[in-house]
């Protein structure tokens, strides 16, 4: 066996690497305003010369002239941190005129902020389906063991409002042969909400119309033996196996589909995210303005306090290196929030700029748009306008969309105009709304409408955007 050793060596070679800056600037570019925040917050915590400035203060900054002492005895060094701070008050003037501006000439106070902060502490959070289910267990009239039970059933019903666990199995766990907990269990499905403590949707759908009284009803035999049947919508075949006519069979379907598959989820805990625009877009006498919404971001400036301590002869010469590498590092963060502000900015103006025809007559008008395009309209590269897009939002007068969502690929007809795929999917989903219900659109009948208007694109490609929209086949969507 060889001798082994440990030796170094070099090697020279080239890599990419990213600097902390640039890396910092391009998180802030990526992350959603909210998002920006919190990290803003962090950086406020993490470099003392920063400070917020409270919303309601409108003042102009200090000038370059009044954040400075006297000079000093060296002037060498006294004119390298007036450069300092001569950038500083450079940026704090535009950093301010910047988050002022468009903001319908009047700034986002600090009541503002009190006033959205209770309307947000306002909202009630709902109970979740097991704390309902055992506020109502309290109330029943079950002795202590058999509430312990119940408490067990409880744990073991999914958010869906289904017992996840075969009465078998769950009873050695309580101590009770499995009639007795059944018994429990029939206590907890008379619960609200109707359906609650079934073990499949047979029996959730049963337990719903035996609350409304319709345990003997042709909708209850319906359900169950025919459910598979009735998801097919073969509707003739049930009424023949259960020697009834198929208006009757309708009827049933139609009485079944106003239950609820999932009785849980009404206090599922899962909310929706809170979305905050990054764009506003309003018309203004007859144009669209793009309004950028900053009243989520602190203003930042240096502390007078640290200001002060540059121009004070008795700070050694380390407290001062220390300050300065502080206030660069601020400044390149206002700097990078500037530029990501602006950059937003632009692309939002183009976007509007070209579905200008979308803002006025709806999703039918919404004209294809590539990254690409943007990203040479305004000059910056494709991967940072994707980047500005990322997980951002544009509240416009026709409701708050994903910025995403205005670039779409196009198609074109014979007249040669570009259409955007979203507007064939609006197409599609328009013709199947206008259909007869007892003689629905099959897939080659939507093609054949298409290319009469012009628009060529494959049957499979119609499948897949009536896929895509979550539209059944024609054969499911057949009532009559």
């Amino acid at each position: 066996m060889p001798n082994q050793s440990i030796t170094l060596t070099q090697d020279q070679r080239l890599s990419l690497v990213l600097a902390p800056q640039l890396r910092q600037s391009l998180e802030m570019l990526q992350a959603p305003i909210l998002e920006l925040k919190t990290m803003l917050r962090a950086e406020l915590d993490r470099n003392p010369v920063l400070e917020e400035i409270p919303t309601d203060i409108t003042s102009t900054p200090e000038s370059a002239s009044e954040i400075l002492p006297e000079p000093e005895k060296d002037e060498h060094e006294r004119m390298d941190f007036r450069k300092e701070f001569d950038i500083l008050a450079r940026l704090d003037d535009e950093w301010k005129d910047y988050f002022f501006q468009q903001n319908d000439a009047r700034p986002y106070t600090s009541d503002d902020a009190e006033r959205r902060q209770y309307f947000f502490d306002s909202i009630a959070q709902n109970a979740s389906l097991q704390e309902h289910l055992l506020h109502q267990l309290s109330l029943s009239e079950l002795d202590t063991h058999d509430r312990k039970m119940g408490e067990l059933l409880i744990g073991n019903i999914n958010d869906d409002g289904f017992l996840t666990g075969p009465l078998e199995e769950l009873a050695p766990t309580a101590d009770a042969d499995p009639d007795h907990i059944a018994t429990i269990l029939q206590v907890i499905q008379d619960f609200d909400p109707p359906g609650v403590g079934a073990r499949d949707l047979k029996e959730c759908l049963t337990l719903q119309l035996q609350r409304l009284g319709l345990a003997d009803s042709i909708a209850t035999r319906v359900v169950a033996g025919h459910l598979e049947r009735l998801a097919a919508k073969k509707f003739a075949d049930i009424a023949r196996l259960l020697k009834i006519s198929p208006e009757e069979v309708r009827q049933a379907a139609n009485l079944i589909g106003t239950l609820n598959p999932r009785p849980g989820q009404a206090y599922s805990s899962e909310s929706s995210p809170y979305i905050t625009p990054e764009v506003i877009v309003r018309k203004v006498e007859g144009e669209y303005v793009v309004i950028l919404n900053d009243d989520q971001l602190p203003h930042l400036r240096i502390s007078k306090q640290y200001r002060s301590l540059m121009g004070d002869e008795s700070t050694s010469d380390e407290v001062k290196k220390y300050i300065v590498e502080k206030i660069r590092a601020g400044v390149f963060l206002m700097k990078s929030i500037g530029q990501r502000q602006q950059t937003i900015f632009r692309i939002a103006s183009e976007i509007v700029r070209v579905q200008r025809a979308f803002f006025e007559h709806g999703i039918a008008h919404l004209k294809p748009l590539v990254m690409s395009e943007v990203a040479q309209a305004v000059g910056l590269h494709e991967t940072t306008v994707s980047r500005a897009a990322s997980g951002k939002h544009m509240q416009t007068p026709r409701g708050v969309f994903e910025i995403k969502f205005f670039f779409t690929p196009g198609l074109k007809t014979t007249d040669g105009s570009v259409l955007s795929n979203l507007s064939v999917k609006d197409l599609i989903s328009s013709l199947i709304k206008a259909e007869n219900p007892a003689h629905p659109l099959a897939d080659q009948d939507i093609y054949e409408s298409l290319t009469a208007k012009g628009i060529h694109i494959a049957r499979r490609t119609v499948a897949k955007y009536r896929i895509a929209l979550r539209i059944p086949p024609s054969h499911l969507r057949k009532t009559g």
